[in-house]
């Protein structure tokens, strides 16, 4: 924690940038006619509890024992999206044995054969969606990005049709940060989009919630938004939502409640940001996930 406030202060950094641009948005509020809003997310037709969402984490095991099991049962008890990033077999088959409709993210290998093992493994899993994490297959010094000794690759419009193809599951590609590639998933057929920078993976990143608008008016709602980097509360959630999201991961900080007390803190992590999203949510006159208005944002 003490490197991340460290590097918060870094020029360039896309963190800072991001945290900057989300605490510069401001919230009008609509109160006459307003009234207690639902907070039901339907999504590959399933009904959740709250458009509120783990991220696409991995390796948590540093925050808890089997920190990504503990993180789906979280997600389950709060009846909420879980995310699955890089991580085993193994791994994966007792996520979905904690009943979390989980959406498997897997890295853009160098090696084919893999994803495609790794695409039929989410499915006999059960998985709710599966997708590519496409933003990290290059490195930071210049090269093709190698992650726990596996090689990756930067992925072509075919490829990911391929992958697409693949699969009966909604296939969503993570990272995308220009209306420029959320036009070619688009043409692809994706079953959706993560709008994100890896968490600052380059510097001077636009953030995403920055370019979300265009991004939404551009795919004119052909599939579903998430978005995700650096969101921690509900009222970050509401603005990625009033925006254009259809629903919002939370993932640094919910390492730190999952460290102070496993699926205990994931749960009461989504549940204290549902319950600000739902006060956002209400003193906005916003009475469902479908009635968010970009209006209502202001730029300070």
């Amino acid at each position: 924690m003490a490197e991340d406030r460290k590097q918060s202060f870094r020029p360039g950094d896309s963190n800072r940038i991001n945290r900057e641009y989300l605490d510069s948005l401001m919230v009008e509020m609509r109160q006459i006619g307003a009234q207690l809003p639902d907070t039901n997310l339907e999504l590959y037709g399933h009904t959740f509890s709250t458009p509120v969402m783990t991220a696409a984490l991995s390796h948590l095991d540093s925050c808890c024992p089997n920190g990504m099991v503990e993180m789906a049962k979280g997600a389950a008890r709060a009846n909420a999206v879980m995310w699955a990033g890089m991580g085993s077999d193994e791994e994966l088959e007792a996520i979905a044995g904690t009943g979390a409709k989980t959406i498997k993210i897997i890295k853009p290998y160098a090696d084919e054969a893999l994803i495609f093992h790794k695409i039929r493994h989410a499915e006999q899993c059960g998985a709710l969606a599966v997708g590519m994490d496409i933003d990290h297959a290059f490195g930071h010094q210049g090269g093709y990005d190698v992650v726990l000794g596996q090689q990756m690759r930067p992925k072509t419009s075919q490829q990911l049709h391929s992958y697409l193809k693949a699969t009966s599951l909604p296939f969503i590609v993570k990272g995308v940060l220009s209306v420029q590639d959320a036009l070619l998933c688009a043409e692809i057929g994706v079953g959706g989009i993560v709008v994100s920078h890896h968490h600052g993976i380059l510097d001077y990143a636009v953030p995403p919630l920055r370019v979300l608008p265009d991004i939404a008016a551009a795919v004119g709602g052909k599939f579903p938004i998430f978005v995700d980097c650096g969101l921690e509360s509900g009222a970050d959630v509401f603005k990625a939502m009033a925006l254009g999201a259809t629903a919002a991961s939370i993932g640094r900080k919910m390492m730190e409640d999952l460290h102070e007390a496993g699926n205990d803190g994931a749960l009461r992590r989504i549940e204290a940001a549902t319950a600000e999203l739902s006060v956002f949510m209400a003193r906005t006159g916003t009475k469902d996930l479908s009635q968010f208005d970009s209006s209502i944002i202001w730029k300070r």
